[in-house]
């Protein structure tokens, strides 16, 4: 297995993207970063070997999860070997010289703007333009030399891109955290505060969803979450993706395990991995 110092990791996004501030955060070493165009392209580069491991947004404490990346989990069938909880400090950020009322358009990812929402009403009759990601939005504007124009991206895109912070802090709630999962081909072992993540699906009977949870609670193992999506091509039936506190090596969680494989259609274990710790990304000097 390489060193960290060898490792390569692919994110989603530009240079400056919060996934990027969440790898530095998470890996803490000299890894290089590989940025992808989108989430499957992260998947893509852990899967042909192109990167060691790859980190992706799974939830975010306002807005909900990510649903493109429960179905990749399942699809590339990558184990989760970690995760972090970044705190995200969304910034409305600008060319220098640009003053706040000048700004006619404001360009971002969707969830970012989503998360603004308060701030973003206070500006007025300003245009809200969605794009993938929140660093490209401002290279969009840097690169445009726009003077109306502005971008809600991270402290770190700023400074990237030599424009200035209008205003910071803008998101609607301080405690905005998104929750990433680290994916790679070698499975990790959780050194301490273990955690679990699951699919699994059932009979379409009354009480399936009942019996299946069930097999914690009789173990008196907790639930951390869970979420439905729908399986491709199978009307109004669900797999459920679901995080527990425990390590598959316990007897109590393999004993689980082994009676929902026996009452559920479908199991699989996504991971078994160390809980996040909640993290406010820094700007680092390239």
């Amino acid at each position: 297995m390489k060193s960290m110092a060898e490792a390569k990791i692919a994110f989603q996004g530009e240079m400056g993207a919060y996934s990027e501030l969440a790898a530095r955060e998470f890996f803490a070493c000299e890894a290089k970063l590989c940025p992808t165009t989108t989430f499957e392209g992260v998947f893509s580069s852990v899967k042909n070997d192109e990167s060691t491991h790859g980190i992706v947004p799974i939830e975010n404490s306002l807005t909900g999860s990510i649903h493109e990346n429960y179905d990749l989990l399942l699809e590339y069938e990558l184990p989760i070997t970690g995760e972090i909880k970044l705190r995200i400090v969304h910034n409305l950020i600008a060319n220098p010289g640009v003053r706040m009322d000048r700004i006619r358009r404001i360009y971002s990812h969707p969830q970012a703007l989503s998360q603004c929402k308060e701030f973003l009403k206070k500006m007025g009759q300003v245009e809200l333009i969605t794009v993938y990601d929140t660093a490209a939005a401002v290279r969009m504007i840097r690169d445009g030399q726009m003077r109306d124009g502005a971008a809600v991206a991270s402290a770190q895109a700023a400074f990237d891109y030599g424009l200035a912070i209008l205003r910071a802090g803008i998101e609607d709630n301080q405690r905005n955290l998104t929750r990433f999962l680290i994916i790679s081909k070698q499975e990790t072992t959780p050194a301490s505060d273990p955690k679990t993540s699951i699919v699994f699906s059932t009979s379409n009977v009354p009480g399936a969803l009942h019996k299946s949870l069930g097999v914690f609670a009789t173990r008196y193992i907790n639930l951390l979450k869970i979420e439905s999506r729908p399986i491709y091509g199978r009307p109004w039936e669900y797999l459920f993706y679901l995080d527990f506190e425990g390590d598959t090596r316990e007897e109590r969680c393999r004993e689980a395990l082994d009676e929902l494989t026996k009452v559920a259609t479908f199991m699989k274990v996504l991971g078994c991995y160390e809980k996040g710790k909640e993290v406010d990304g820094r700007v680092y000097e390239r």
